[in-house]
């Protein structure tokens, strides 16, 4: 028994910007997309000073120094792409946009780790220059996901890999990051290890580099964990894990510098704006968002209820809709014809759908069912959901949805104008229902009348393109089970 060492002539240890904020990561990374989607393209100096006041309120930052808040920037762009620079101007990237948008975490991990690579404008010219010399290319999610693969090839999926593994026989051996190593070599070498009993360098800031992408793999739900030791391939994901194995994408932009093992600062730093294009170039042909029911069930017979309960059939008052000859209800019953189980929108509002229902048939008000719809957005009514009371008075909701592999933070919420206006209008009639799904829990937010709330300063609101309201959810708002719908 003894420690493993890669022989010399192969080591060459490779980082990535590790934010400093990895530890509440899917929160920070959430509530940026957000903001930095809200500031728009503005010149450089404007933009800078706009996402650092959004950075300045998300919680804990408030007094840290300047230089704090500009690292928190910029490793939010270096890492995650979420700002492009043109030549005067600073602009919202595309994957700030889909995440502010989709509120779909495990898809930005997806998207994030399907791009990375080394070298890349993810860390300093020097550093990338270093790597260049060394004839560095490496994609190391796909590389990981190929070794696991091998690993497993003789059927089941027993066989997983530890962080340190990964560091000392993948991320800092040339045979694999420069002279891309049939992944058989590696899992045979791993293996003689194992059966030498040989240890490896745990110390944390050895592994870190290498702990991180494979803590981002099991946020993106490529891999799992039962014990934060070992790893082993989440074999509900294949498709997305076929995809990463069989993929060919890679930025091309040094690597006439890699073939010659030379280049210059120069020539390095003419890569940044090409990198950042890169990583948010449109890729809707590789389409990663989350199969939101499959990911929340926790075996084939749960995600059948829940698919169940998503269809026309099953779904409370729809098939009422169907046989009245209303020409709005039609149109609504034409809605759950299209319906998408991929759509984390819709799927949030037919979970709460099928919650509402089953609120009102649980307190023996059953005859009301018929009165709780889904209201389709084109209708642009200001709620998601015409919902009613146990004394038959409306209740309006808008429901916000987040798909996150772990806990969020509930302390916001962004309303649009006409979301607003008509809660407004509709007073204590109006909740907004915010619903985390998550692979551990499904948790159940209802905020009810915010402007009532906001002009008694129970909230805050700041206006802009709609409301962004922030509260604290242990003075306002309540926790609920989220019910499942059962004829």
């Amino acid at each position: 028994m003894g420690e493993y060492k890669i022989p010399e002539e192969y080591f060459f240890r490779i980082h990535h910007v590790r934010p400093r904020f990895k530890g509440d990561i899917e929160n920070v990374l959430i509530y940026m997309a957000e903001e930095i989607s809200a500031v728009g393209e503005l010149p450089v100096e404007e933009f800078v000073s706009r996402v650092n006041a959004a950075i300045y309120k998300y919680p804990g930052n408030a007094h840290r120094e300047l230089k704090t808040i500009n690292n928190w920037r910029t490793e939010i762009s270096a890492l995650f792409g979420f700002i492009e620079h043109e030549e005067n101007t600073n602009k919202p990237g595309r994957r700030a946009i889909e995440l502010a948008e989709n509120q779909d975490l495990v898809e930005c991990f997806k998207v994030f780790l399907y791009n990375f690579q080394y070298p890349g404008a993810h860390i300093k010219p020097k550093n990338v220059l270093e790597q260049v010399e060394n004839g560095i290319h490496f994609k190391p999610v796909q590389y990981i996901l190929k070794l696991l693969k091998c690993s497993n090839q003789e059927g089941g999926n027993s066989i997983g890999l530890t962080k340190f593994e990964v560091c000392h026989c993948v991320f800092n051996d040339l045979r694999v990051t420069r002279d891309n190593e049939d992944v058989e070599k590696t899992w045979a070498r791993i293996k003689e290890n194992r059966k030498n009993k040989f240890e490896y360098n745990q110390t944390s800031d050895v592994i870190r580099y290498a702990g991180d992408i494979m803590d981002y793999m099991e946020i993106a739900n490529l891999l799992k964990t039962y014990d934060s030791h070992m790893y082993y391939l989440n074999t509900l994901e294949e498709e997305a894990i076929i995809k990463f194995i069989e993929s060919s994408e890679w930025f091309s932009g040094y690597d006439k510098m890699i073939q010659d093992q030379a280049g210059t600062m120069e020539s390095v730093k003419e890569c940044v704006n090409d990198w950042f294009s890169y990583v948010n170039r449109d890729i809707k042909d590789t389409d990663f968002s989350t199969d939101v029911l499959a990911y929340i069930a926790t075996d084939e017979e749960e995600l059948q209820q829940l698919k169940d309960n998503t269809t026309k059939e099953s779904i409370g008052g729809i098939s009422d809709l169907i046989e009245r000859d209303y020409v709005l209800e039609k149109r609504i019953a034409t809605y759950y014809d299209n319906f998408t189980t991929k759509d984390i929108g819709d799927i949030g509002e037919s979970l709460v759908h099928g919650h509402e229902c089953m609120r009102i048939k649980r307190d023996g008000r059953e005859d009301l069912i018929h009165l709780i719809k889904r209201i389709p957005t084109q209708y642009a009514v200001g709620y998601d959901i015409s919902s009613v009371e146990l004394d038959e008075r409306k209740r309006y909701i808008e429901v916000k949805t987040t798909i996150s592999s772990k806990p969020l933070h509930f302390n916001r919420v962004h309303l649009t104008k006409n979301e607003w206006n008509t809660a407004s209008s509709t007073n204590d009639r109006y909740y907004v229902y915010r619903l985390l799904l998550s692979k551990s829990e499904r948790k159940l937010f209802l905020l009810q009348d915010p402007v009532r709330l906001y002009k008694q300063d129970k909230i805050d609101m700041i206006p802009g393109d709609g409301a962004e309201i922030t509260f604290d959810p242990t003075k306002v708002g309540v926790f609920e089970e989220l019910l499942t719908w059962k004829n």
